[in-house]
């Protein structure tokens, strides 16, 4: 069973990967930085500024900073540096299948040595899992936004042959419930900086 799903991992990875192209790996690699973050964190708090005060905001953004502090750790300490799961780019038999991103002339982009979990779709999912709740019921339309761009980070992470699917699956579960967790400790003081309360 461990091996049909290893096969199910490769195979999606060496699918998505096979689809390289100049506009393409230009877009994943855009996908994969942080600039595209700063759009999605500014609506973001256009939405969250309507509802709450400044008092919930700097509160959310505390919460923000601790849940992103607590992915990106417990990613590493807890899965890649335990399961020390090399990361396709790494790995000796898949690694000259792929094609990679050429960052700086003549250097080619393949991450560190370990990839379980990905800490990108980890960090992502964690931010969605803390602020989708404070907005979901009335915009859901943004929540379906969140979602669609975490999973274009996620796909750019395994196009550029640095992910297996798994490690975002994986990832973005992890992320998920820690984000849900951090909501879930500040959700009755937040109750009291919300403008509609």
């Amino acid at each position: 069973m461990i091996d049909f799903l290893k096969d199910i991992d490769t195979t999606l990875l060496l699918f998505i990967n096979g689809f390289h192209n100049p506009f393409a790996d230009s877009l994943m690699w855009f996908l994969s930085g942080k600039v595209i973050l700063v759009p999605i964190i500014i609506i973001t708090y256009f939405f969250l500024w309507k509802k709450y005060n400044w008092k919930g905001l700097l509160l959310i953004t505390i919460s923000i900073a601790c849940t992103i502090i607590l992915t990106d750790q417990l990613s590493v300490h807890l899965f890649k540096n335990v399961f020390m799961r090399y990361r396709p780019s790494h790995n000796l038999e898949i690694g000259p299948l792929l094609h990679y991103y050429e960052f700086k002339p003549g250097e080619l982009y393949k991450g560190g040595q370990y990839g379980f979990i990905s800490s990108h779709a980890a960090n992502y999912f964690g931010f969605i899992g803390l602020v989708a709740p404070l907005f979901y019921l009335k915009n859901k339309g943004f929540f379906t936004f969140l979602v669609s761009m975490g999973l274009l980070i996620g796909l750019s992470r395994i196009y550029l042959g640095v992910h297996y699917p798994s490690d975002i699956v994986v990832g973005a579960i992890f992320g998920f419930a820690i984000g849900m967790f951090v909501y879930a400790m500040i959700k009755k003081n937040l109750f009291k900086f919300s403008i509609q309360a």
